[in-house]
């Protein structure tokens, strides 16, 4: 087969160059194969979002006391503790009241204290039967009103009391007051007492502490949870980077321009005080990474079930191709038994050491080091098998996908390695040697082989971002990969199924018709 078409290239090749000694211009009389090269680089998965940067807790001041405000102690901008002393609000109506409750108050004691002393005395004369029972108790009645006549009183006096101290508004919270909206002079309604719940004098908030509100798509959000780090950059700092971490992921989605969003919100160390509510904010959430890695363009990975159109588009006779090797693997990964090959390597790559090769069924995987290690390597076969354990409940319909996602990216931070962000750990410092196995899946490439003929072959492939991917398995730095258009790719697809409808009984994919 090779020699074949070793002898067709030298062909075209002698014809070409008989062209060029007649003066003709030389015409290409095959596919024209585009290739690109598996480098060694680094992959950083991050999402991406613009937000508003506001206090974390914003208060609105307002005053539980009705009249005008007679002097302001406070300023946008300020700084000020909790209790100080914000707002006057004028204070005659409540003084009066005031002093009139504590009058009615003194008259109650008095009352009480005369009631008391008839009660007794009456008491006495009853035992000596000088009164009858009927004057008794009618100073037994009277006493009894009056103890409730000086619960009134006292009542009414607490009140007064702290409607004369609501005359003075101060701070509930330490913080910097960032909004004013009452001048001296103006009158003001009681918060408690109208409807609307009254005017907000001052809005303050704590601004050591910021946030960033963001709206994210939901494509990304099976990749997002709380405690990812975040880096936030404003206008107003071009050069500088704000350290945040994923707070909270807000369950509602909004729709804008036709496209569902989920709000995320993103908390900072303001401590420095150059953040300022209202900036606006972009931001980029940390993901995962792969630092050190092998990686190919997108275009360049080839589905295993497309392998024999792409094989077609580039030329290649898929008669003499045995495919099948290509085809259990897309059985398997289809059917989620393809399990976590080649994650050790995945590891390995990580880690910047060698290349570990794929992990042989019934065999010990490498541990990122090159070596194997007892401890290690049990540890990933739990992680391995609590995965396939949780795909085959996917599977059965027991439990969601996303609970498998939200489970793998539990047990990647409780490992605390580098495959996933740490909560607390600062971008591209992850331990990647210590990270659990990171889930790999089987894909195909085209490598030009020193015939210049390109061969399948079947490789395990990581992390993606929108241009390239990493190779975990199955191939090698320098290698040159042949790439697939889509359109060619597409246009082959109908003519491969029709030459499989053809062959009848034998097999599609090669390897000597029904034989396994």
């Amino acid at each position: 087969m090779i020699a074949s078409r070793r002898f067709t290239l030298a062909a075209l090749a002698g014809l070409a160059a008989a062209a060029c000694q007649t003066g003709e211009a030389a015409e290409e009389t095959g596919p024209r194969l585009l290739t690109a090269e598996a480098s060694r680089g680094d992959l950083l998965i991050r999402a991406e979002a613009t937000g508003t940067v506001e206090p974390v807790r914003a208060v609105e001041v307002k005053s539980l006391a009705s009249g005008e405000i007679l002097r302001l102690h406070a300023d946008i901008g300020d700084y000020v503790e909790r209790g100080f002393l914000l707002a006057e609000v004028d204070p005659r109506d409540v003084r009066n009241r005031y002093n009139q409750t504590e009058a009615d108050l003194a008259v109650a004691q008095a009352q009480l204290e005369i009631a008391q002393a008839q009660y007794e005395r009456q008491q006495r004369l009853l035992e000596a039967e000088v009164i009858t029972q009927s004057e008794f108790e009618n100073a037994r009645l009277a006493f009894a009103n009056g103890e409730a006549s000086l619960v009134r009183a006292r009542t009414n006096f607490d009140l007064a009391e702290l409607q004369l101290a609501d005359v003075n508004i101060r701070a509930p919270l330490d913080g910097t007051i960032i909004q004013k909206n009452v001048e001296e002079g103006t009158v003001i309604q009681s918060a408690a007492s109208n409807v609307s719940g009254g005017a907000a004098l001052f809005v303050m908030a704590d601004l050591s502490r910021m946030q960033v509100r963001t709206l994210v798509d939901e494509t990304d959000m099976g990749d997002l949870a709380a405690g990812l780090e975040a880096a936030v950059r404003v206008e107003a700092y071009p050069d500088r980077t704000f350290q945040g971490v994923v707070d909270k992921i807000e369950p509602q989605a909004t729709v804008e321009q036709n496209v569902t969003m989920f709000p995320v919100i993103v908390s900072l160390d303001n401590r420095s005080g150059l953040l300022r509510p209202g900036m606006n904010a972009e931001v980029e959430v940390f993901i995962d990474e792969a630092l050190d890695v092998v990686v190919v363009p997108n275009n360049a990975i080839v589905q295993t079930s497309d392998v024999g159109p792409a094989a077609m588009a580039l030329g290649l006779d898929i008669d003499e191709l045995d495919l099948s090797s290509f085809m259990r693997a897309g059985r398997a990964d289809f059917g989620g038994r393809a399990g976590m090959r080649g994650m050790a390597a995945a590891d390995g790559d990580a880690a910047g050491g060698p290349r570990a090769a794929p992990a042989a069924e019934g065999g010990v995987e490498a541990s990122p080091g090159g070596t194997a290690e007892g401890s290690e390597a049990d540890r990933r076969a739990a992680v391995r098998a609590r995965i396939q354990e949780l795909q085959e409940q996917v599977r059965a319909g027991e439990i969601p996908q996303d609970s498998l996602r939200a489970v793998m990216q539990s047990m990647r931070g409780q490992a605390g390695g580098g495959g996933g962000m740490r909560s607390g750990a600062m971008p591209g410092q992850g331990d990647a040697a210590a990270a659990p196995p990171r889930e790999s899946r089987t894909a195909a490439v085209f490598v030009l082989g020193t015939d210049s003929i390109p061969e399948p072959r079947l490789v395990q492939i990581g992390l993606g971002d929108w241009d390239n991917t990493q190779v975990v398995s199955g191939l090698d730095e320098g290698e040159t990969l042949v790439i697939v258009g889509a359109a060619q790719l597409q246009a082959q697809q109908q003519e491969f199924l029709n030459r499989i409808r053809s062959r009848g009984g034998s097999s599609p994919f090669g390897g000597g018709g029904r034989r396994r």
